[in-house]
């Protein structure tokens, strides 16, 4: 798989011939305004739950290609009402989309859309192709949830938001590499907003010093597992 960051919380996967768009937040990031939206490609539009820095660009993405929405009950019928493809999921259900699998997991923290609408569970994901296993954490706390996912899957990455105040921190992330046991982690939700703003160097020690390799990917920047 290849990954590629967009900012925020935002990734591209390319997961054989298929593109998977997490959380797709690109027009009001002033960080990302070197990413042209309409250049976006996706297959699937993936969404952790309803929050306006995870959904923005949603249904742009979704109609520019035709593309299938994957969330929650409610994220994914109020997509489905707009006239989008969509594919509901709820926490603990997995689910073979044929380039991928998705498995829906635990994530603790709010979620609502814009307009107030109740948006049901917040999730994470892991995402598996190719024998390779991505864990993307969503927006949450640290949870001892999170153990159970080695229990199943060999997690070759972590996505692990990392901005605290409104989620993880940079030492609650890295216990939470520790909980996945996982030894290959890329930096989320950190930085795009002055309540998230985190020490590069001194994050990136942390981990290195834990033996977790820790990537605080630069906009455009592409990852292969």
């Amino acid at each position: 798989m290849k990954v590629t960051f967009l900012g925020h919380s935002t990734f591209s996967i390319q997961t054989g011939e298929k593109t998977v768009v997490l959380d797709p937040f690109v027009t009001p990031n002033q960080l990302a305004n070197s990413i042209e939206v309409a250049s976006i490609k996706a297959d699937y539009v993936l969404l952790s739950h309803g929050h306006q820095d995870h959904l923005y660009d949603a249904e742009t993405i979704a109609r520019n290609n035709d593309a299938v929405v994957i969330s929650s009950f409610e994220i994914a019928s109020y997509y489905g009402a707009k006239g989008l493809k969509y594919h509901p999921m709820n926490t603990g259900g997995s689910k073979d989309f044929g380039e991928f699998k998705v498995k829906a997991v635990n994530a603790i923290h709010s979620s609502s859309l814009p307009d107030g609408m109740y948006a049901g569970n917040p999730m994470g994901f892991i995402i598996s192709s190719g024998g390779k296993n991505i864990y993307y954490s969503g927006d949450t706390a640290l949870t001892l949830d999170m153990q159970l996912i080695p229990l199943d899957f060999s997690i070759d990455t972590a996505l692990l938001c990392m901005g605290d105040n409104f989620t993880m921190g940079p030492a609650d992330a890295l216990r939470a590499a520790g909980f996945v046991k996982t030894k290959k982690v890329i930096g989320m939700h950190f930085d795009t907003f002055p309540y998230i703003l985190i020490d590069h160097a001194s994050t990136i020690a942390t981990f290195n010093n834990a033996g977790v390799e820790l990537i605080l990917p630069a906009i455009g920047q592409t990852i292969e597992i």
